[in-house]
């Protein structure tokens, strides 16, 4: 792999989301709390990216929590977090029980004030827009629109927040993304898992069924190519320890569907955060390289390292990451 970060100018990426208070109780019952969603994405991002770049998180957080989060993110001198903000004193806090490594029962018991235009305004400078809501309100399609219109910026979005709503008592539960169409002309590279893309796929005929798509290959590519008719550059779907699959138009305009495989895990100790990882290296490979198939070979390899430990800075020196990618996939053609 070549043209990587190291020969380019300082880069600058925007991080959009909730920084939330979470409670875990693990599969095999262990209970532990601490702060997730963007914090994963920017630490992972700050693994990969130079001393020199910058790395924004923009995220509204109650004001007891934002000492302690920013005191987290001090020692990372790439990271800037000037765009964590608690004048609402409004954040998320949420309930998380897993009942296997890759399913659990949510609950948010606090929520954040949404991001709006109005948060972006020093951030509009931006090469990448990494949007990683959990919940359908935080970053809306107005917030994605004001950046497109507004700035030349790569926008990766990732499905969790507009296909997860809350019940009056708390409850999140998954929702049907029945507006996407109004979303895509404003997603560069709309990344989801195969749940979320469940909740995206109405089918051709857009009417409800009980289990409108099962993750097989022909309903991923009929998905995948609706996305891409209405706007969206690329479509990646996470498949668990299976890897992930993008869809992307290729130089004769015709859809090209690529499947990369796993980074192996010898000891799976704790999945949260994985997806906000995956984001992170997916938005990192692809601005470095300009190749879905590169990012995500980097979006599997921060997923996986997320993977290996309970702690918030589980992520490897870049230099190791892309020893870890040419090990699994060896030399990119």
């Amino acid at each position: 792999m070549t043209n990587d970060m190291n020969s380019q100018e300082s880069r600058k990426v925007a991080v959009l989301g909730p920084i939330p208070r979470d409670q875990i109780v693990t599969n095999d019952g262990q209970r532990f709390e601490k702060y997730g969603c963007v914090l994963y994405t920017v630490i992972a991002l700050a693994a990969l990216m130079e001393d020199g770049d910058t790395i924004v998180p923009i995220a509204h957080v109650r004001r007891k929590d934002e000492g302690p989060v920013k005191q987290i993110l001090a020692p990372f001198p790439n990271i800037d977090p000037s765009g964590i903000t608690s004048s609402a004193d409004q954040g998320d806090a949420t309930e998380l029980r897993y009942l296997g490594h890759n399913r659990r029962v949510e609950r948010q018991t606090s929520f954040m004030n949404p991001i709006v235009p109005a948060d972006l305004s020093e951030v509009l400078d931006a090469d990448v827009f990494i949007c990683v809501p959990i919940t359908d309100y935080e970053v809306g399609q107005a917030t994605l629109r004001h950046i497109k219109e507004h700035s030349s910026a790569t926008v990766v979005l990732d499905a969790h927040g507009p296909t997860t709503t809350l019940t009056r008592s708390g409850e999140r539960l998954a929702r049907v993304w029945a507006d996407q169409d109004v979303w895509l002309p404003y997603v560069d590279i709309l990344k989801m898992n195969l749940e979320e893309a469940g909740s995206a796929w109405l089918g051709a005929s857009r009417q409800m069924e009980e289990s409108p798509l099962t993750g097989n290959t022909r309903e991923l590519r009929e998905l995948a190519n609706h996305c891409l008719d209405r706007g969206a550059g690329a479509v990646c779907v996470t498949l668990d320890e299976r890897g992930c699959v993008a869809f992307h138009r290729g130089d004769d305009g015709k859809v090209t569907e690529e499947f990369v495989g796993p980074v192996p895990v010898e000891r799976v100790v704790d999945t949260t955060g994985a997806g906000d990882s995956f984001a992170a290296g997916l938005a990192y490979g692809y601005l470095a390289y300009q190749d879905y198939v590169v990012a995500c070979q980097y979006g599997n390899a921060m997923g996986a390292q997320r993977c290996t430990s309970a702690e918030l800075n589980a992520y490897l020196p870049r230099k190791e990451t892309e020893r870890q990618i040419r090990a699994t996939y060896g030399p990119r053609s």
